[in-house]
């Protein structure tokens, strides 16, 4: 959840001000989503740029992700993945 979409009851008031995230909810970059999602940084560019991958832009350019929205993305990837194993 963003700071700006926080419940008035929150303990920052719904004010990003003294809002402190935890390491786990920082946005991760391109590399490091790449790490996350077991593929190359060509193949998370080519997520992004066909719209198959939740993320964020920063600032006009910059890419980031949120742990949060690959996670089901991951699971699903990995399972689409699975189907066409051999063994």
């Amino acid at each position: 959840m963003s700071p700006k979409h926080l419940p008035r009851n929150h303990p920052t008031g719904g004010s990003a001000v003294g809002f402190a995230l935890l390491p786990e909810e920082l946005p991760l970059s391109v590399r490091e989503a790449a790490v996350y999602l077991g593929v190359s940084i060509q193949t998370v560019y080519l997520w992004v740029e066909r719209k198959q991958i939740p993320h964020l832009r920063v600032m006009g350019r910059n890419i980031r992700f949120l742990k949060s929205d690959l996670q089901p993305f991951r699971a699903t990837f990995k399972q689409e993945v699975g189907i066409g194993k051999t063994e």
